[in-house]
């Protein structure tokens, strides 16, 4: 039988490419900045085990490897849904009625997948060792802690978290739920901090408050996380500022920029205090759970 022709390559190729493409959340530079400020909340107990854990080609930091789940997501079809959670177009989020897979699979949507990796990771240090891949649980659960703090990863099924709203971001024409990913971030980074990242993580530090950070923190939950919380807080985000004035064909320039920015800035601040806080009471094992505190390094 003969094989297929170029035409349908190039069509089997773009389907996966559009297949892939609902999966990702923060662009490389959002989960980079999340885990950057996570790194510098970690505890000493907690910066050892993440060390321990990371491949080499972390070169020891927790960042590079923080865009790594959405490198294997040909690799790993199975874990596409977990990388957001769809809402039957409302703006509010329940745990048993939207974190499935398209099979109506439950748990398999991010707040399942946060749960689940943080779960396998109280078993480190543990003998005899653990069965799970503990270095891929990490990597994991640090993407997917960013993926839930953006506002569109969780948000409404039937425009798959605005990947099908085609607006245009100034000039260029992409899908609203780029915007968010990316341009966002892109526009800031040019107009605010110089085109650099390590300058736009600096400041993000250098403004985070304590009231912030104790706010943010505040997880009363001892066996699982408050991942179901921050795709509370996510749904509500998306409906309140990603969607509004966001329709298809829209120009999106200043006034949607101006108004939108900040609210990207607080969550990848979010996702990292978050993150630091699930680590460290992941590996922080001789203190009671509820009352371990974040770090400053």
């Amino acid at each position: 039988m003969a094989g297929p022709r170029p035409q349908q390559l190039l069509l089997l190729l773009l389907v996966s490419l559009l297949a892939a493409h609902r999966a990702a959340a923060w662009g490389k530079e959002g989960h980079i900045i999340t885990c950057k400020i996570a790194e510098k909340y970690l505890s000493e107990e907690a910066a050892a085990a993440v060390q321990e854990l990371l491949p080499a080609a972390a070169g020891g930091e927790l960042s590079t490897m923080c865009p790594w789940a959405d490198t294997v997501r040909f690799r790993y079809h199975w874990a596409s849904p977990l990388h957001y959670a769809n809402t039957p177009g409302v703006c509010n989020f329940k745990n048993t009625r939207d974190c499935h897979n398209s099979k109506g699979v439950q748990g398999m949507c991010v707040i399942g997948a946060i749960n689940n990796y943080t779960t396998q990771l109280l078993a480190y240090g543990d003998s005899p060792k653990s069965s799970y891949n503990l270095t891929e649980s990490l990597m994991f659960l640090a993407h997917f802690v960013g993926d839930v703090h953006q506002p569109l990863h969780v948000a409404f099924e039937e425009d798959e978290g605005g990947n099908n709203i085609n607006i245009r971001w100034y000039k260029r024409k992409e899908n609203l739920h780029h915007t968010w990913d990316v341009s966002i971030i892109e526009t800031v980074m040019k107009k605010l901090y110089n085109k650099t990242l390590d300058t736009m993580v600096e400041a993000l530090n250098t403004n985070l408050q304590t009231d912030d950070i104790s706010q943010w923190e505040d997880c009363a939950k001892t066996k699982t996380t408050c991942a179901n919380d921050y795709a509370v807080e996510s749904v509500g985000l998306a409906c309140k500022y990603a969607y509004k004035d966001a329709e298809e064909g829209t120009v999106l320039g200043d006034e949607y920029y101006n108004s939108r920015y900040p609210i990207v800035e607080q969550r990848l601040a979010q996702g990292g205090i978050r993150l630091a806080l699930i680590l460290n009471r992941i590996f922080d094992k001789t203190k009671k759970v509820e009352a371990v505190p974040l770090y400053t390094q």
